[in-house]
């Protein structure tokens, strides 16, 4: 999530936002058929179902036919072989996963940049029209909307009795299943909330208005904050969606230093909130390094995991949009493997099995040219040095060593890593395609 300048109030970058993403929420052996859950059980990034390579498509489909870049395409929840998702061009879609077939779409007054939460019944979504809905499921008909007054690109996820959210620059929203209000943190500093409840607790809320530019842990129950951040950790510009598990809390800041990225990733202790350690890194470029640092930063602060940890076993496992993935000691921050590519990562690090799956960047230099579309760019390479064209690809490297397994050329970036869920692997890339894949058997 990203705060508020300290000197004056950002505008709030509203662009077409166009991607996918997730990890699935698994705790036990076997396939699990649903992800309802960002990033998956304690954000975690990681899925106890085997995915290992090749993987074969199964079918794709490209949403708006004017071949326009998208900046974001967030995280789509799977229930009931239904995939729910929203979209840059205003619409909530539910598409079969098996054929994609449109099963309804539902149209609000913006951009749908927000993560979505599906209960048995009801799926939840937020706008950037200012409203949170609830809509039914079964044909998409509108259960019920509140009005925020600002644009609404947050997780939204279902705790209990709680619908809970956050507006951009506004506050963090409690409602109950019927949309009414129960209980707000108003907090007028952050954007694009991301956040999770483990144990009823919030990691990370919005800090209290006596410290409005802190995050902290926040009890759903006594309504009280457990801790804050540390204040040297409030220097970023950036903040990722945590990790947690029973004993930690994992998490990414970056901020832009003019030729170069910082970056920073933490360990907390999950109770007190203490530092265990941190891991300082600075971007590494390849020969496709942007044109415009600065740009390319800010447009990665669109994409709601940027930077988010995937934890896998006693490793920590990140990509900040530069050309290289680490893999870091759980328990001690320090690296164990680094993993260089020739182009950038375009996704935060998924893990299925012993399986990483990340998307990395390319080019596409026949793709026509049209004319501005409001909230997207024109299709063009953004390198600063020319390389020989080369498709986007997913790539799955070894959890263990960071050796590259296979890869799969595709149409357009992944800007968040795939769904994984059952025998698919789903996920959207910034020419609007969605791709299922499937294991290939034999």
């Amino acid at each position: 999530m990203k705060p508020i300048g300290r000197s004056r109030v950002a505008a709030v970058l509203v662009r077409a936002l166009l991607v996918l993403s997730g990890l699935t929420a698994l705790s036990g052996c076997g396939f699990r058929d649903d992800w309802i859950a960002f990033r998956g059980e304690g954000g975690r990034g990681f899925t106890r179902n085997p995915m290992p390579p090749p993987l074969g498509v199964r079918w794709k489909l490209q949403l708006q036919s004017a071949q326009m870049r998208a900046f974001a395409f967030n995280n789509l929840v799977i229930k009931d072989n239904v995939m729910y998702f929203g979209s840059t061009d205003g619409n909530f879609y539910a598409m079969d996963i098996e054929t994609g077939y449109m099963r309804w779409v539902f149209s609000t007054g913006a951009p749908v940049n927000s993560i979505p939460f599906a209960d048995d019944e009801v799926v939840y979504f937020g706008s950037n029209d200012g409203h949170a809905y609830a809509v039914n499921k079964a044909d998409g008909t509108e259960r019920w909307r509140f009005f925020t007054g600002r644009t609404v690109q947050s997780t939204v996820l279902r705790h209990n009795d709680y619908i809970i959210f956050s507006s951009d620059g506004g506050s963090t929203w409690f409602l109950n299943p019927d949309g009414e209000l129960v209980h707000e943190l108003v907090n007028p500093i952050w954007h694009r909330d991301t956040f999770q409840v483990y144990d009823d607790v919030i990691y990370f809320a919005r800090g209290p208005l006596s410290n409005p530019r802190t995050l902290g842990a926040f009890d759903l129950r006594t309504r009280e904050y457990h801790w804050l951040l540390p204040e040297e950790i409030m220097d970023a510009t950036w903040y990722s969606f945590p990790a947690v598990t029973d004993r930690r809390v994992f998490m990414a800041t970056s901020r832009s230093r003019g030729e170069w990225w910082e970056f920073r990733h933490y360990a907390l202790d999950r109770e007190t909130g203490r530092i265990e350690w941190v891991h300082q890194a600075e971007s590494r470029w390849g020969p496709d390094r942007p044109r415009n640092l600065f740009l390319e930063f800010r447009d990665l602060l669109n994409i709601l995991d940027y930077q988010a940890p995937a934890v896998w076993r006693n490793r920590v496992i990140v990509a900040g949009g530069d050309n290289v993935v680490r893999a870091l000691d759980a328990r001690t921050g320090e690296p164990v493997w680094e993993r260089e590519f020739s182009r950038r990562t375009s996704s935060a690090p998924v893990v299925a099995g012993d399986r990483v799956y990340i998307g990395l960047r390319g080019e596409d230099m026949n793709a026509p040219q049209q004319q501005p579309t409001p909230g997207f760019v024109p299709w063009t390479a953004s390198v600063q040095d020319e390389l020989e064209p080369r498709p986007p690809r997913l790539v799955a490297l070894s959890a263990r060593t960071g050796r590259v397994i296979w890869e799969l050329e595709i149409e357009g970036s992944i800007l968040s890593p795939p769904v994984i869920a059952g025998r698919w692997v789903v996920f959207g890339t910034d020419r609007n395609f969605v791709y299922v894949l499937e294991r290939v058997i034999g």
